[in-house]
């Protein structure tokens, strides 16, 4: 492999330093940001989520913005994620979801047949998620200009996954079944949400997401064969329209061997979990996109001198390389110490 370039001198743009390295451009420093960076390892956060349910807060801009907002603030990270979840999007395409209480999302009506599709609504209209609009304006409205705001989405397969199997599952087999048995009715099912998701991605670019990241979380389950048959397509779908406006980060969990594939369905930048080294990711996906990743979230449970060194091995791999954005490999997990993930933040930034 050839050697990395050194570090490049500050970049004479004024633009955010996070959209700067989803463009490949020099930066004075690696940008961060975090995966669920607003979420149940924060006092803060638990004390709104003490007197508001999760769907309440996610359909309240108001609150979704200001949890979001004060996030960016605590910890001095270079982007705010809007605060939402993969799922409301389905509740429109006719899915009875619900976030139990201790168990997570569950949809009460999965599809599991082939006909089952046919109740699943084109979703045409994205005034029905206009909550989620609202928070990305009044996220923007309440951070500086140097603070991108990222959008985001569910990738195809993992929507359809949830759709199938009424939450989540470790071995998506319901998903897999009429995938494999019921093929014309998997791809019109996945093309529905793909459609979906590309007119969402959109909306929250109109509304002021200067990003926007698709979440495969589930992917990880299949195969490359399986992924360029059932799911390539479809992701490209999801993806192409908003490619066209901002810097899109495509992002998938649990199988290295599905980041050329990745690359292929689309993306200015690649997200990485921490199943592969980064530096041998970057050099699968290609020196052309810029990739975001990739610290395994458990480090954060490890002391403070580990936390340092795990993140700065991160950082001493791309050598200084234009294009790399710190995060974790996935999200915080609750209860993670907030010291630690203040650690990884002041490593990243050399402080």
């Amino acid at each position: 492999m050839n050697p990395s370039p050194s570090i490049q001198p500050p970049a004479q743009s004024t633009d955010p330093l996070m959209l700067r390295a989803c463009r490949l451009e020099p930066v004075e420093r690696t940008p961060v940001w975090l995966m669920r960076q607003a979420g149940r390892y924060l006092p803060e956060y638990r004390a709104i989520r003490d007197k508001v349910g999760f769907m309440e807060l996610c359909k309240t801009p108001r609150l979704a913005a200001e949890v979001m907002i004060a996030t960016v603030h605590r910890l001095g990270v270079d982007a705010a994620i809007i605060f939402s979840d993969l799922l409301p999007i389905l509740e429109p395409m006719g899915l009875d979801l619900e976030f139990a209480q201790g168990e997570g999302p569950v949809i009460h009506n999965p599809v599991r047949t082939a006909a089952d599709v046919d109740r699943v609504r084109e979703l045409t209209d994205i005034d029905c998620l206009g909550f989620v609009m609202d928070t990305v304006r009044a996220t923007r409205a309440g951070l500086d200009a140097s603070i991108p705001v990222i959008g985001f989405a569910g990738a195809p397969f993992t929507l359809a996954g949830y759709c199938i199997e009424g939450g989540t599952s470790k071995a998506w087999l319901h998903t897999k079944s009429l995938m494999y048995t019921h093929e014309s009715a998997w791809h019109d099912l996945a093309d529905r949400i793909a459609r979906a998701v590309s007119r969402y991605l959109v909306a929250q670019i109109d509304a002021g997401a200067q990003i926007v990241q698709v979440f495969d979380s589930w992917v990880g389950c299949l195969s490359p064969d399986d992924y360029r048959r059932y799911v390539l397509p479809h992701s490209r779908t999801a993806i192409a329209a908003a490619a066209k406006r901002v810097p899109t980060i495509h992002f998938a969990t649990g199988n290295p061997a599905l980041l050329p594939l990745l690359r292929e369905a689309g993306g200015s930048v690649i997200g990485v979990d921490w199943r592969i080294d980064l530096d041998a990711a970057w050099a699968i996906v290609g020196h052309d996109r810029a990739v975001q990743g990739n610290l395994d979230p458990a480090v954060l449970f490890a002391d403070r001198d580990t936390v340092r060194r795990r993140t700065q091995e991160i950082l001493d791999s791309v050598a200084g390389r234009p294009g790399h954005i710190f995060n974790l490999g996935h999200g915080i997990m609750p209860h993670t110490p907030v010291e630690n993930v203040l650690e990884l933040i002041a490593t990243v930034k050399g402080v």
